[in-house]
């Protein structure tokens, strides 16, 4: 018989496998591409062979489970993939994907199951370079196989959506809170959140913008820098690129053949060197900054309305007791979000979010009734 310790995480195995087909069932559902279309949907079949071994194993014990629940975090990832589409979950999955790659790696009879979770987080992490890598030049394909991690980290939009709207709900919050702790009048405290959600958001999109901006000054100078040297010194951006590929794990001699192709086409050169020298994209240049200022905006606007909003219809205590419940929940969403992300359970990410936002918020109600008290 099986220990409690084992039950336990016999019981999680399944979950996670079964939450995992429910993933790949809706990407293969919304995706345009056939072939991709087929790949998710077998993926979604082997994730459920993966799950049968795990109820198996719990039957032996006289363990049946209960029907499966989705959890707060498979049901996020497939609103988002309804939504938005399969591109924006994909460095998600690719993150998770490579996190379980050797989660089975030492656990009895399941050696099998280890080797198909590490193809598997092999096919999705295949799917985002892919996507990075489409249209470019066969020497930057070969370099983006390497590089899809990058986009299911620092390049993942989704996280700094999240992450605006926090910022806009936290700082907020505690400006509320510290106003309402010195015993502000209602029509006060509702001018504070309003001017605080105006202000933030303002700060915020002047600093997204100033950011772009100077990071696409600073892209075309550097470019421009890189025209000039394949102009005058091919031979040396030629033996560079072909230690770039090297560094990359390419075979000499490939590298030296691939940099020779590139250079023979001067502007596929500058892109491929761009790319792979500068980590600019020609094209795009570090987005465009109105379009990133308005995000900005809208995203620090949305989390600061949380906290704000209840002093349009209430007052005194209410008012409170209302902008803290739902700022609560703006933080419980955020959590949830963030749960995508850190691997964590939405449940427990979700928790850890409002505990620090209201000891935030606590610590400047209460530094708002020690200053109001010595101001008055």
């Amino acid at each position: 018989m099986a220990s409690a310790q084992e039950l336990k995480r016999f019981r999680r195995n399944l979950a996670d496998e079964l939450d995992s087909a429910a993933v790949y069932d809706t990407l293969s559902a919304v995706e345009q591409d056939t072939g991709r279309r087929k790949i998710f949907a077998e993926l979604a079949a082997s994730e459920r062979e993966h799950a049968r071994v795990w109820l198996d194993k719990l039957a032996v014990n006289g363990v049946h489970p209960r029907p499966h629940r989705r959890s707060a975090k498979t049901r996020l990832l497939q609103a988002l993939t309804r939504v938005f589409g399969p591109s924006i979950v994909l460095p998600t999955v690719a993150a998770a994907e490579y996190a379980d790659r050797d989660r089975y790696a030492h656990e009895p009879g399941a050696e099998k199951l280890s080797a198909q979770e590490q193809q598997h987080a092999a096919i999705v992490q295949s799917f985002v370079a892919a996507r990075t890598a489409r249209k470019r030049p066969k020497g930057e394909q070969i370099a983006a196989a390497e590089s899809w991690h990058k986009g299911a980290t620092s390049g993942n939009d989704l996280r700094a959506a999240v992450l605006g709207a926090n910022d806009g709900l936290v700082s907020n919050f505690c400006l509320i809170m510290g106003v309402a702790g010195a015993g502000s009048a209602n029509h006060t405290i509702l001018l504070t959140g309003l001017a605080g959600l105006v202000a933030g958001a303002c700060s915020m999109a002047l600093g997204e913008w100033l950011s772009v901006t100077n990071a696409r000054e600073l892209a075309r100078t550097q470019l421009a820098r890189e025209a000039d040297e394949l102009e005058h010194t091919p031979d040396a951006e030629r033996h560079e690129l072909a230690l770039i590929y090297q560094a990359k794990g390419i075979d000499a001699d490939e590298s030296r053949r691939v940099a020779a192709q590139i250079m023979r086409n001067r502007d596929q050169a500058l892109d491929t060197l761009a790319r792979e020298e500068l980590g600019i994209d020609p094209k795009e240049l570090g987005g465009n900054p109105w379009s990133a200022a308005a995000v900005s905006f809208c995203l620090f606007s949305l989390g600061a309305a949380f906290p704000t909003a209840a002093f349009l219809w209430a007052r005194g205590t209410s008012a409170i007791v209302q902008s803290v419940v739902l700022s609560a929940i703006g933080l419980a969403a955020v959590g949830v979000f963030t749960s995508l992300f850190n691997g964590r359970s939405a449940t427990f990410s979700a928790l850890r979010q409002i505990v620090i936002g209201l000891v935030a918020a606590a610590f400047t109600a209460g530094a708002g009734r020690l200053l109001g008290v010595s101001i008055s």
